[in-house]
């Protein structure tokens, strides 16, 4: 039998009537692997990626981060296969401003033509009409945000949304100055940027964005490709018995109401493991460690 408490309670988009439980899930790692191409291709078992999902909903997860670039195609046609009919609740978030080159890189594809292709490729491999939000990633620079003007993309996403393709628009990978700059074309009702227990470079825009009630998701809360390692963290871990991807985890939780999670996983049991970070409350004196992880990496 399934059963999940309240998940960290939920989060209401701004300006909207989406109520997402603060832990998602990031379906990212449904792509399978080609060699050194990341998130490319089927994965080895689409059975086990459609339990991973179904088990998510069933544990009440109702926020589920995705792209069509994955795979290409892969993960949405994984979710629809998974989860169509979806739950009423359930807000599926996606992202457009890249494509896949056929040697699995990451290239840019932010005109008006790329954005209105992949907003098409989203909904038929979702099997929707239109989509629930849609972030605009910048890929001004690949390894992070990188100034530059988002004017045309963002403009162009805004209308698709007037067209009635798309609900809600959001951010990816982008500095506080580009929010600003997005936030007189179209209302903003997340941003996501890489952020985790020791990548802490958008502290202060957390807070801000706490005080205009934008949601703040965080990719790679633990790690990426380099999973959080820290002695420090595995020695809370122990004596708090969790592991430290739940410590980071509910660590994120507790940083700021704003934070919605979207840990990725193909397996169902380190779904469960991480879906059981939402009811670990951590004390005042385990954040203080923890805090202080972040400051001596970032200052080595």
């Amino acid at each position: 039998m399934i059963e999940q408490t309240d998940l960290a309670a939920s989060f209401t988009l701004p300006g909207t009537s989406k109520a997402v439980n603060r832990m998602g899930y990031g379906a990212m790692q449904l792509a399978g692997r080609d060699g050194d191409k990341f998130v490319w291709g089927p994965p080895r078992d689409v059975e086990q990626a459609i339990a991973v999902l179904r088990e998510a909903i069933a544990s009440g997860v109702n926020h589920i981060d995705t792209s069509d670039y994955y795979g290409p195609h892969v993960t949405n046609q994984i979710i629809r296969k998974a989860l169509f009919p979806y739950p009423d609740e359930l807000v599926i978030v996606t992202k457009v401003g890249a494509r896949r080159g056929p040697d699995g890189s990451w290239i840019p594809a932010n005109s008006g033509e790329d954005l209105t292709a992949a907003i098409h490729d989203n909904l038929r491999n979702l099997g929707l009409d239109v989509l629930d939000v849609v972030n605009l990633r910048s890929m001004l620079s690949i390894h992070g945000p990188g100034e530059g003007s988002i004017e045309a993309p963002l403009t162009a996403l805004a209308q698709l949304q007037q067209k009635g393709l798309v609900r809600h628009i959001g951010l990816s990978n982008v500095t506080a100055t580009q929010i600003a700059q997005a936030r007189q074309i179209a209302p903003i009702v997340c941003v996501q940027n890489m952020y985790n227990l020791v990548q802490r470079t958008d502290d202060a825009l957390i807070d801000d964005l706490a005080r205009n009630d934008i949601a703040y998701v965080p990719f790679f809360p633990l790690g990426g490709f380099s999973p959080l390692q820290s002695a420090a963290l595995t020695d809370i871990a122990a004596r708090i018995d969790a592991t430290p991807m739940q410590v980071a985890l509910a660590w994120l939780l507790q940083r700021s109401p704003n934070i919605l999670l979207i840990p990725g996983t193909s397996s169902v049991q380190h779904l469960r493991e991480n879906l059981k970070a939402s009811s670990l409350e951590l004390t005042s004196e385990v954040v203080s460690e923890l805090d202080e992880i972040g400051r001596t990496t970032n200052n080595q």
